[in-house]
């Protein structure tokens, strides 16, 4: 299921924070016709790819579903004393922009941070549903303040959604991890509202400034992020936005000539006008990385750190594995060093085995985690399983460490494709395929996982390690409805590929 744009609200969507939606259309002359998305495209050479599908790589909802929740799922004493300091916090934080701006604010709030305090789950989700409406219905209350009740009931939903052991343990790698004065940019629900709730106070920067880049094309959030940080930041401006919106268009109308279009970009053409029209969550996200990239560039002095949803494609070369999530760096790094490297491999060897065991290592085959995902994933059966079953059993935690995962493996295998150097090409794709192994056997139905990772398998030729990959997914207890049939769209054009090689 694809994260849905919800008309500005950045509403909590399953597990990705979803992306606004508000932005109307934006026209370029052109009206040379697009190529059509999600196909799987023959390379010149040997290799095939199959393109994402339906899927926005990061914002899919994978295999996070929604569980039962209530505030008896969050015991850890000092979660528990830290979600209500947050709250408190954020309770303040409103009361002042509401002050400070004279805006109007739905009758509710009151009740919501006292529901929120209580941790009364119930009542937290009611009040912030009524309040979410009148947001989305009367544009008189979408002001900056909204912005900090979001934020609120993200991080109440992240830990009443996950075993709080794991969320704190998520939360306090990363946080622990950056440097003081840093900025960090969290795109995931738990890459955002996790840190924003466990770090010591996110509206100070302390330690750090945190951001999401899933929202900066929204005014309102950019109005709270200046509200917090903009004697401390240099936050893009209005015009910044604009100008971000113009580069978009301008790249996009160009790459629509030539056939360059990316896999959901939704472009058509105004038959009056012959103008191209460009909107959904594919552009958005293209115009939240250009303003991502203003803030990287114009804020010399401090340090960033990545936690990635959608892949920005300008940070590839600047981007190097840092614990769960990213370093980026001020200058492109030729390459990855083996330190640096085996500083990653050892990292998440260690932090997945209590979860999952110690058994998946360098040489272990396609078909071992796939054995191990039918037992423990399918069936549920623990017999000989070392690992930690409440994980196990708790999709959005499990899906909340292979999402990461993920995305550094995706790393790799971006440095795979863009070497010349066969030996540099081997050792990018060895690690690679290690860290989508490990992404896989973290949640063996995760759309992203899979995906990426048969991606990296066809680009070196392994149909039946691929297939292998796809059939297992597709018998996960929970891959049903939308995600169930587009997996099952994978097989069947996997099969068909498979059929064409041998037929060569």
């Amino acid at each position: 299921m694809l994260a849905r744009a919800d008309g500005g609200l950045n509403q909590i969507s399953g597990f990705f924070y979803t992306i606004p939606a508000h932005f109307g259309v934006y026209y370029m002359n052109r009206t040379k016709p697009d190529r059509p998305a999600n196909q799987i495209k023959p390379m010149k050479t040997a290799t095939i790819l199959i393109a994402a599908l339906a899927l926005c790589l990061g914002l899919v909802t994978g295999c996070a579903k929604k569980n039962s929740t209530s505030s008896e799922s969050i015991q850890n004493p000092e979660v528990v004393a830290r979600l209500r300091s947050f709250v408190a916090e954020k309770n303040d934080q409103t009361k002042l922009l509401v002050t400070s701006n004279g805006d109007p604010t739905p009758s509710e709030l009151e009740s919501f941070f006292v529901a929120a305090d209580k941790q009364d789950w119930d009542g937290t989700t009611n009040t912030y549903s009524r309040i979410k409406r009148m947001v989305g219905s009367d544009a008189r209350f979408r002001k900056s303040w909204w912005q900090a009740t979001l934020e609120t009931f993200g991080a109440m939903e992240q830990f009443t959604l996950g075993d709080s052991k794991y969320s704190a343990l998520y939360a306090d790698n990363i946080i622990t991890s950056i440097p003081p004065g840093s900025v960090y940019f969290g795109g995931t629900d738990p890459g955002r509202f996790l840190i924003t709730a466990m770090q010591r106070n996110q509206a100070a920067g302390d330690p750090f400034f945190t951001i999401t880049q899933n929202a900066l094309a929204d005014g309102t959030y950019l109005d709270y992020l200046r509200s917090m940080y903009g004697s401390k930041l240099y936050i893009p401006t209005a015009e910044d936005s604009q100008k971000a919106f113009q580069e978009y268009t301008q790249d996009v109308a160009k790459r629509r000539q030539s056939n360059q279009l990316k896999s959901g970009e939704d472009v058509e053409v105004d038959p009056a006008s012959g103008r191209v029209q460009v909107s959904g969550q594919v552009a958005v996200m293209e115009i939240n990385g250009l303003l991502v990239k203003d803030i990287f560039e114009k804020n010399t002095n401090q340090e960033f750190y990545v936690e990635e949803s959608f892949p920005l494609d300008w940070m590839y070369p600047y981007l190097e594995p840092h614990g769960i999530i990213f370093r980026l760096n001020r200058q492109p790094l030729t390459e990855l060093s083996d330190e640096i490297v085996q500083s990653d491999h050892d990292y998440w060897t260690k932090t997945v085995t209590p979860m999952i065991g110690g058994w998946l290592n360098t040489g272990t085959t396609v078909k071992e985690v796939a054995a191990f995902a039918e037992k423990v994933f399918g069936r549920h059966d623990f017999s000989g399983f070392s690992g930690d079953p409440h994980f196990v059993q708790n999709d959005y935690s499990h899906k909340m460490f292979s999402k990461e995962r993920s995305s550094i493996a995706g790393l790799y295998a971006w440095r795979a494709l863009h070497t010349t150097d066969k030996s540099e090409r081997k050792r990018m794709n060895d690690e690679a395929d290690f860290a989508f192994r490990q992404a896989w056997a973290l949640c063996p139905y995760s759309p992203e996982a899979v995906v990426r990772y048969v991606n990296l398998l066809m680009s070196e030729s392994r149909f039946s390690d691929a297939l292998l990959v796809a059939e297992t997914a597709a018998k996960m207890p929970a891959m049903k409805g939308d995600d169930g049939a587009q997996m099952r769209g994978l097989i069947t054009q996997l099969q068909s590929i498979q059929r064409q090689v041998k037929g060569r």
